[in-house]
């Protein structure tokens, strides 16, 4: 333990004081810039949380990958080193930590149990059986926007209603209650909104689906909570508080992460013309062309975990009991696993990126992202090829304050 601590001393000392995080972009495009850096000089370095704390941020790809296949490392939410960017109160520590405990937040043995009863919920040849339904609400999306003012915002018209429209469908949650889910969950992401205003609509969405648990026990219907509770029934690893924190990770997550993908998606391929001519051209590109998007925006900057045992990594020793942060974006900009990895290129097809994270808590939902941004991108550009940009780049709202990052607004003309 003492070589282990003059490890992290060093570490320490070779960057000072450590940096500040989050860090800061300076390109809408581009994850912040000192990650290049640190991927070079100090892949595995301590920063500074906005509440003092201290944790450990893992910037190269080889790293990221290896540490969330590490038995060692823990994804438990109650741990009180766990890494947040913002102050606790005990009362939304508990709400992240239920939500945790439906699934995010466990470790083995815990985790598999649970998730097994959720993955068939999401198989490809599931995911496709929804294909018809997508494209339904794709098209439907886009007739208004067509038949609308110009110019309108895409975020409003296509990126926010399809996922939105989709997951409370796939959930049985009632889409007429959309705004008010919507806003909750903008709350809950947006670091710039008051703590107290955060808790607070936190408290109303879980309130709203403790309600709508309820109803669906009382009568479980044909949707994925409903097949859930049945499920429970025979073989028991929910409680309702669970299936509460269940559904409010799914709400959230099923709408929040594509609908950004989406804007993001498009304001890529309307500034790189040249490769948007090679999707519009071929529309079996569409594939490929989602897996590099989604490498280069990479939405999710990083996930907090805890090392529940010595971690030798990068040179550095992290002591059992720190925070790390295992930064997705970093990774996904590696020049070593990406060759020009700060380039777009839609040919790439590289489907061994991180913005799904990787295993065993790579995202459930990720066939279902991929089919909605398939549909999405190549429909919109069939349907209005002379789509473009009402504003210019450096004056769209991006997300800047937002663990999920993306755009408020995005108009558009045609």
């Amino acid at each position: 333990m003492v070589q282990n601590r003059m490890l992290t001393s060093v570490s320490s000392a070779a960057g000072a004081e450590p940096p500040a995080f989050p860090m800061p972009r300076t390109c809408p495009f581009d994850p912040p810039a000192e990650y290049a850096a640190l991927r070079i000089e100090r892949p595995v370095t301590q920063v500074r949380l906005p509440t003092g704390q201290l944790a450990w941020l893992v910037t190269r790809y080889e790293d990221v990958r290896r540490l969330l296949t590490d038995p060692r490392v823990s994804s438990d939410r109650e741990h009180p080193n766990l890494p947040l960017t913002e102050p606790v109160t005990p009362e939304s520590r508990r709400r992240i930590a239920a939500v945790g405990r439906s699934l995010i937040g466990l470790d083995p043995p815990e985790h598999a149990p649970r998730r097994r009863m959720l993955v068939t919920e999401f198989t490809v040849r599931r995911i496709q059986a929804l294909r018809p339904h997508i494209q339904q609400v794709v098209d439907g999306c886009i007739d208004e926007l067509l038949a609308g003012p110009r110019p309108a915002d895409l975020v409003a018209a296509l990126s926010l209603p399809v996922p939105s429209m989709v997951i409370c469908e796939l959930l049985g949650v009632p889409y007429s209650d959309r705004e008010f889910f919507e806003r909750c969950s903008t709350a809950q992401l947006r670091r710039s909104i008051p703590a107290e205003e955060r808790q607070r609509t936190t408290g109303e969405l879980r309130a709203y689906l403790d309600r709508l648990v309820t109803a669906k026990e009382a009568a479980p219907g044909e949707d994925l909570l409903g097949r859930l509770i049945v499920h429970n029934r025979e073989t028991p690893v929910f409680d309702h508080e669970l299936l509460v924190g269940l559904a409010m990770l799914l709400l959230v997550a099923g709408h929040e992460s594509t609908a950004n993908m989406i804007s993001l998606g498009v304001v890529g391929l309307l500034e790189h013309p040249e490769q948007l001519a090679q999707i519009t051209a071929d529309p079996a590109a569409v594939d490929m062309a989602v897996e590099e998007l989604l490498r280069y925006f990479c939405i999710v900057d990083a996930q907090p975990r805890v090392a529940a045992a010595d971690i030798e990594i990068g040179g550095v020793t992290i002591p059992a009991g720190d925070g790390l942060l295992i930064a997705f974006a970093a990774a996904n900009r590696d020049e070593e696993a990406f060759p020009a990895a700060s380039t777009m290129d839609l040919g790439r097809g590289a489907r061994n990126h991180v913005a799904f994270g990787y295993g065993i808590h790579q995202c459930l939902g990720q066939n279902l992202a991929r089919e909605e941004l398939q549909i999405v991108f190549s429909t919109l550009f069939a349907r209005v090829p002379g789509l473009r940009l009402a504003a210019r780049v450096e004056e769209l709202p991006f997300k800047k304050d937002s663990n999920v990052y993306g755009i408020d607004q995005l108009p558009v003309t045609w």
